[in-house]
């Protein structure tokens, strides 16, 4: 294909483009000229094949896939309804990949919204992280006000390793702080939380404000994450 008609190819599919709420889609009815197919039918084939796959890979289908009717022209102009999808970039990738290979624009498109997806879940990619380390963060604050509220009532360094080690614990079905890092291949002189994903980041910050609110409310330290001897201490 030549460069003028790539460069033509990509101005139409992002002029094809729509945006309701900042969900962007395109039209099948429109898909299906661009792609030259010239039965509805032909095409409709490669979109149910496209929607198989979408399961297949565990998405959900009408996310992806809505069902919708386009009026078209008919002769001397007048307007007929007709089935149509409306499709998102990752249902656009899909309907592609099961289209016509043979065709110019199809091989076109299959690059065109595989670049395009691709950098989608690099920003999606990029947002889990930063909601990631924002949980993290909020995590640390939490084990800051456990530590002050522990060493205030006379609990030592070494005790409050023990502190976090039974809280662990208790939230990883038994396995200490030791033994989680070993699991997860977490070395030992680093926090085990820098290596857990968001939503056990998010058992532990949990976990650790109901203690701190024991604490404030009841003045001691639940027996589930304090143990600094054999036996349960209360303050």
């Amino acid at each position: 294909m030549k460069k003028s008609q790539s460069n033509e190819l990509f101005e139409k599919l992002e002029n094809l483009r729509n945006e309701i709420e900042g969900v962007e889609f395109w039209s099948a009815r429109d898909l299906q000229e661009l792609f030259s197919y010239q039965e509805w039918r032909n095409f409709e084939k490669a979109i149910q094949k496209a929607m198989i796959s979408c399961e297949n890979s565990s998405e959900t289908l009408h996310y992806h896939f809505v069902e919708s009717n386009k009026m078209i022209t008919v002769g001397k102009g007048g307007e007929r309804k007709v089935k149509d999808y409306a499709l998102t970039r990752y249902a656009c990738y899909l309907v592609a990949q099961n289209g016509d290979p043979n065709k110019e624009e199809i091989a076109f498109a299959q690059g065109y919204f595989a670049v395009q997806t691709r950098k989608q879940e690099l920003i999606e990619k990029r947002l889990e992280e930063a909601e990631r380390v924002r949980k993290r963060d909020k995590l640390t604050v939490s084990e800051k006000l456990l530590s002050l509220l522990a060493f205030e009532r006379g609990v030592d360094g070494k005790g409050f390793g023990r502190i976090r080690s039974k809280g662990d614990a208790a939230l990883f079905g038994g396995n200490s702080t030791g033994q989680m890092k070993e699991k997860l291949g977490v070395p030992q002189n680093r926090p085990l939380a820098d290596y857990l994903d968001t939503a056990l980041i998010e058992g532990k910050t949990f976990a650790i404000s109901i203690t701190n609110i024991n604490i404030f409310k009841y003045n001691f330290i639940t027996n589930w994450i304090f143990i600094t001897t054999k036996k349960f201490r209360k303050y």
